[in-house]
């Protein structure tokens, strides 16, 4: 759901973490949990976004790189790599997803006052994975949009049009 759409004045809380040195955040209500990065198995065939599976408690999950998610390089390895679970809901259905990202900062509290529309341009990513712009001690925090940015149809339909060029080649 989009970070604009609650009426209510109460302030929303929202993780933060970071990316490339930029501050993002994901609405806290997405969030499972917080793991350690651990070493991944990658499967073959998935698009450069998706890094590999881990085993959560049993279940297999999908481990996302956002920051190669989002056009940029992919994330290096370092000591406070993270791996968010989030849980976003796709046609009906609930998806549990790992979204690895560089540091996990703090869980914050905005206000919806302090919450602007996504720039339309001049963002150096997608508009439609921007849920809002967070206003943080006088900075600005690219809200994301979970649900989208994290949309497994979208992944599924790029690994399948991935495999179909590799097949004409």
């Amino acid at each position: 759901m989009n970070a604009l759409a609650h009426a209510s004045a109460e302030p929303g809380q929202y993780l933060t973490f970071m990316l490339g040195g930029e501050l993002y955040a994901v609405g806290i209500l997405a969030v499972k949990e917080i793991i350690e990065y651990a070493g991944l198995t990658p499967v073959p065939m998935m698009p450069e976004a998706i890094r590999g599976v881990i085993n959560l408690r049993g279940a297999v999950v999908p481990v996302m790189d956002l920051s190669a998610r989002l056009g940029r390089m992919a994330s290096a390895i370092t000591k406070r790599t993270c791996i968010i679970i989030v849980e976003v809901e796709q046609g009906g259905e609930q998806q549990v997803i790992g979204a690895m990202v560089d540091a996990v900062n703090a869980v914050l509290e905005i206000a919806h006052a302090d919450i602007e529309p996504a720039p339309s341009f001049g963002a150096r990513i997608r508009s439609d994975f921007i849920a809002g712009m967070g206003k943080v001690n006088g900075k600005f925090v690219i809200l994301l949009d979970a649900a989208h940015v994290l949309s497994v149809d979208e992944i599924s339909a790029l690994a399948a049009s991935r495999e179909r060029e590799l097949v004409a080649e």
